[in-house]
């Protein structure tokens, strides 16, 4: 499970958004590392563990996923495989709330500009399709996004191929203004767009005549996306930079692969455990013996018991599928429908009449005779 994020907060599995952001609330100030000079370290250290914790579980997505497969459920999923980084935190402006102009200085304290964020692209999403069988082996798919990408005449500057591209004298190629202003001790920074250069820090001669300066161009991009074992039905795997190209200077969004099982008739998925029903012929359930069952493109010989009743279980253990990250995969859980014949032979009926005598049975003659 790693981490219990419940427990790092204080609240319990069923807590509200409102309880998880009073419980945040609450330790976010008594883990200030400006009020902890003694102990800044573990402070920061703290304040990082209760962030992540407020990060997942104020989300709808990434508390369900957490739920169910843990805190390394999480990776590559949610986060890169090395875990959360303050890059994850989306909830800079209720620190905002709660520190006022603090929420930037945290901004600044754990690596990150105090300046507005960076002009980016919009994070698009595609949905791919993989077998069961892809679930527990992994696969790798291509799939194709169409959205915008880097102009290839101007390679993104929004230049026209031979004319200057000059820094905006405005901001000094930076891009912002700041305005600083001083409230005793404190003093805040205030940092905007430029508005001669909109944010480029740079002044187009001639834009380019493809993009129009703009710097980018709709078209279509192929990648390569790998589906990790483990994978459930509707999960997201997040690949950074592979979104749309934003409009003028900035970075790409992110793009979103959302996992479609194709799953075969009959069968269905249950946890690690995959569930199938698998016809069972008369004469085997009553005497006992093998039945095949095609599974995931491979026969498979499964025992049947004397006197295997309908509606019974039969458990394969490990032929399920794997817990994501790896590890003991659950069970096959077949269950039994006997198949009865629809259509008999004069001496097949004579032979039913004769075992249900045999089992005092009584039938009507009339089933017999149609």
């Amino acid at each position: 499970m790693g981490k219990d994020y419940y427990e790092i907060l204080g609240v319990s599995r069923d807590a509200t958004k409102e309880e998880i952001k009073r419980a945040y609330r609450r330790l976010a100030k008594k883990y200030h590392p400006d009020l902890n000079p003694e102990n800044r370290e573990e402070a920061e250290e703290k304040f990082k563990e209760i962030s992540e914790a407020y990060e997942v579980l104020m989300d709808d997505k990434k508390r369900e996923i957490y739920d169910k497969y843990g805190e390394e459920g999480l990776k590559g999923r949610v986060f890169n495989e090395g875990g959360f980084t303050w890059n994850d935190f989306t909830h800079f402006s209720d620190l905002n709330d709660i520190f006022g102009g603090f929420g930037d200085f945290f901004r600044d304290f754990f690596g990150f500009s105090s300046a507005p964020r960076q002009n980016r692209g919009r994070d698009i999403a595609v949905r791919v399709n993989v077998d069961l069988k892809d679930v527990i082996t992994g696969v790798d798919k291509e799939v194709k996004v169409k959205t915008y990408i880097t102009c290839p005449v101007c390679h993104g500057t929004g230049a026209a191929p031979g004319s200057s591209v000059k820094t905006c004298p405005a901001c000094g190629g930076t891009g912002q203004k700041k305005v600083v202003k001083r409230m005793g001790p404190i003093q805040f920074v205030t940092v905007t767009t430029c508005d001669v250069c909109h944010g480029t820090g740079k002044i187009i001669e001639k834009p380019c005549p493809e993009c129009k300066g703009t710097g980018r161009v709709w078209g279509e991009k192929t990648y390569k996306v790998h589906i990790p074992p483990g994978v459930r039905e509707d999960d997201a795997l997040r690949i950074r930079g592979k979104g749309e190209v934003p409009e003028g200077a900035g970075v790409s969004g992110d793009l979103y692969v959302y996992v479609h099982i194709n799953m075969p008739e009959g069968v269905w998925i249950d946890g690690l455990d995959i569930h199938k029903n698998i016809s069972v012929p008369y004469p085997i359930a009553v005497l006992g013996g093998e039945v095949n069952i095609d599974f995931l493109d491979n026969a498979q010989k499964i025992k049947i018991s004397p006197g295997t009743q309908g509606g019974s279980t039969l458990i394969v253990k490990g032929m399920g599928l794997p817990p994501f990250g790896g590890g003991k995969r659950g069970n096959l859980i077949l269950h039994v429908r006997i198949e009865v014949p629809k259509k008999l032979s004069k001496k097949a009926k004579e032979l039913v009449k004769q075992l249900a005598k045999e089992l005092d049975v009584e039938t009507k003659k009339s089933w017999f005779s149609r």
